[in-house]
């Protein structure tokens, strides 16, 4: 079926993606999730930050227990109110949601300014849920805007710009956050520099131009949980999209572990002190958003609006560059942590450098492609629901593979054992799926020109 809001002419066949960011149907919306992404990270990180060493002054709770609990509440919305949101981005015009979520956003942010007044954990921790509430409302909106108003062609560069985007504010809210969280009178300025950039955000989504409700008459259903199996029954329909869910569920709950667990690796297998962990996230952000941009061209390359044979090329290159970090474990044989300028020196921190970055690069090239393929693939009537199904899945996935992780650590096992188990994982996964959809592979060999179509 046809999307009746898809653009009418074929213009996007004659500029690259970066041209995008000069057109008004697409850098508001870029830069309205860039700064809500850098607004989340900052915040939680700061946060983070100041309960780690601070945890005596704000409660008598035990500093792993309330870090679990900080990373629960940011999660919980998104299980919780998903489909909610993917109903009210099906039923309303996008555009004027996105205005009432960023709004949103600046009231969290004043109540957050209240909890640090207060020295309230209660309030600060409840300031951080309602930003994985904005953040939950918001992600059906982003996915299902773009196809509306994106020519079709233009899917693969509008998705790499807003994974790269993603990715880049991910790691800026993550280092600025911690930074100002280190000085004194560091709270001020957390609070101001996200009061700054929540203002700024809802002044970028007042310039999103409309987007029409696909389905104005929709029935806003009262009960979450059955919405939500009903928008996963929704994905299901086309077995494609559903797989596409699951793979990218797959890719966030992996990237999401190695993000978790760079600070462990660092310390316990590098043998390093924590300023190469600013490193490592850079370099895995850089190569994510590398290889998103990277997605665009190779799709050019077959002159297709959606290639999806890039997906098992991804796969396998995160399955070589996962199995390569697991297994080229650099022999710390220091007790002490080393300096950053002493790791830098040593051949073995650049090979885990690598590593990082191929995986992140064959990590975006894997995941693109999915995003553009769901948005291709489903009805307007109902495709914020099937983005809503995704959020859903994406959060199970990501909870159960921490608890995993978590009950694979406590028995005693290592970090690189740790990631040896999560990189087979990810060849049986992502080979499962292959053999259910036998497009993703065939396609792969159409676009090697290995076949011909």
């Amino acid at each position: 079926m046809n999307d009746n809001t898809q653009p009418p002419n074929d213009e996007g066949n004659q500029h690259s993606q970066l041209a995008l960011l000069r057109e008004r149907r697409f850098w508001p919306l870029f830069a309205t999730q860039f700064l809500g992404a850098f607004n989340d990270n900052a915040y939680k990180n700061a946060l983070l930050v100041l309960l780690t060493f601070g945890t005596v002054s704000w409660t008598n709770m035990k500093l792993e227990l309330l870090t679990n609990l900080a990373a629960g509440l940011f999660m919980l919305p998104f299980l919780l109110f998903s489909a909610t949101a993917g109903q009210l981005a099906d039923k309303f015009d996008k555009a004027w949601l996105v205005r009432w979520v960023k709004a949103l956003e600046i009231i969290i942010v004043v109540l957050a300014g209240v909890g640090f007044w207060l020295h309230s954990l209660s309030v600060l921790l409840a300031a951080l849920c309602l930003l994985g509430f904005q953040s939950t409302m918001f992600g059906p909106l982003k996915y299902a805007l773009l196809p509306q108003h994106l020519h079709a062609n233009e899917l693969v560069g509008g998705n790499a710009l807003v994974e790269a985007g993603t990715f880049v504010a991910i790691l800026l809210g993550t280092l600025i956050g911690e930074v100002l969280a280190g000085l004194d009178g560091g709270i001020v300025w957390i609070v101001a520099l996200c009061f700054i950039v929540a203002i700024s955000g809802f002044l970028t989504s007042c310039r999103i131009p409309a987007a029409p409700a696909p389905a104005p008459e929709l029935q806003i259903s009262r009960n979450p949980l059955s919405e939500a199996w009903r928008c996963i029954g929704l994905a299901r329909r086309e077995c494609s999209v559903f797989q596409s869910i699951l793979a990218i569920s797959w890719f966030w709950a992996y990237g999401a572990l190695l993000l978790t667990h760079f600070p462990l690796y660092t310390k316990t297998v590098l043998g390093g002190e924590e300023g190469l962990v600013t490193i490592l996230l850079a370099v895995f952000s850089v190569g994510i958003g590398v290889g998103s941009l990277v997605c665009e061209k190779l799709t050019r390359l077959r002159d297709k609006i959606v290639e999806p044979g890039l997906v098992p090329v991804g796969a396998l290159g995160m399955t070589i560059f996962g199995l390569d970090l697991a297994l080229g474990v650099p022999a710390n044989t220091s007790g002490s942590l080393q300096p950053l300028a002493d790791m830098l020196y040593r051949g073995s921190t650049w090979r885990v450098l690598f590593d990082l970055l191929m995986l992140g690069s064959f990590g975006g090239l894997y995941c693109v492609p999915l995003y553009a393929l769901i948005q291709h693939r489903t009805q307007v009537e109902y495709r914020a629901r099937i983005i809503a199904a995704n959020n859903i899945l994406n959060a199970v996935f990501m909870v159960v593979i921490a608890a995993g992780a978590a009950a694979f650590l406590w028995i005693g096992l290592s970090i690189p054992a740790l990631l040896l188990c999560m990189a087979v994982l990810h060849g049986i996964v992502t080979a499962y799926i292959f053999s259910v959809v036998p497009e993703f592979l065939i396609r792969t060999i159409m676009w090697l020109g290995l076949r011909r179509e």
